[in-house]
């Protein structure tokens, strides 16, 4: 049965609203994915053919889509409300994901709701480490066998995290190629795990939770970083953990 969901978050972040504003309509391959900049006006095209329905610049944006491109799916909107905090330093953001689950409610609103989590922290990450930078964007899925639960652990081994290594450790782990990186393990839950390096942020997605491949996207500020390169290299390194050639 079709039913409406709502999940609403709220926090700060040490950057100015003008630059949360930039990240959530012109920068969004910094933290989620690269997307069409909206039309900025009411009434105007948003992204994947949503329609802008509310446009305050630096303060509120308000997308809705009734083509969701997803069968369990009839209804997405998203609605950011930026306000200024100690005078215009640092920005306050509410955030609102709603619509309506059409079927599979319970397991469709766990995996937004998480997601949900996991996006956000990736855009204060971005905000706090690498805005406004260029970004060369990658974004790789696993094999059918990474569709488990026990995928991300799988993961987690190959890179060579210890078990209890918790969010805000500094790691080495092991990517593409045998390369080892120094990065910071800035989130960690059964669900999810984040690395930022230096010039990067890499974000594991356990979906397997959810009946759905392993993903890894890569974010990556380095001049003159190659996305094509990146997504080679990780998609080789993901099938490897898997035993896939």
């Amino acid at each position: 049965m079709p039913e409406e969901f709502e999940i609403v978050r709220e926090f700060e972040v040490d950057a100015p609203p003008e630059k949360v504003w930039a990240a959530i309509t012109t920068g969004t391959g910094g933290y989620l994915w690269p997307m069409d900049p909206p039309e900025p006006r009411e009434g105007g095209r948003g992204p994947f053919g949503s329609t802008v329905t509310a446009w305050d610049p630096s303060h509120r944006y308000t997308c809705r889509s009734e083509d969701v491109g997803t069968p369990v799916q009839s209804l997405n909107r998203l609605d950011h409300t930026v306000e200024p905090r100690d005078e215009g330093r640092r920005a306050r953001v509410r955030y609102v994901h709603s619509g309506i689950f059409t079927d599979d409610w319970n397991n469709q609103y766990d995996a937004a709701s998480k997601h949900t989590n996991f996006h956000l922290h990736t855009l204060c990450e971005y905000l706090t480490h690498f805005a406004p930078r260029p970004v060369a964007f990658a974004q790789v899925n696993g094999p059918a066998a990474s569709a488990a639960p026990r995928a991300l652990a799988a993961v987690a081994r190959a890179l060579g995290l210890a078990d209890g290594a918790a969010a805000g450790t500094k790691v080495r782990v092991q990517g593409p190629g045998g390369r080892t990186l120094d990065a910071v393990l800035d989130y960690r839950n059964p669900y999810f795990i984040g690395l930022r390096t230096d010039s990067a942020l890499i974000r594991f997605f356990g979906r397997g939770h959810w009946g759905a491949p392993l993903g890894i996207s890569v974010h990556d500020f380095a001049p003159g970083a190659d996305g094509r390169a990146n997504e080679a290299a990780w998609q080789d390194w993901l099938n490897g953990v898997f035993g896939q050639s």
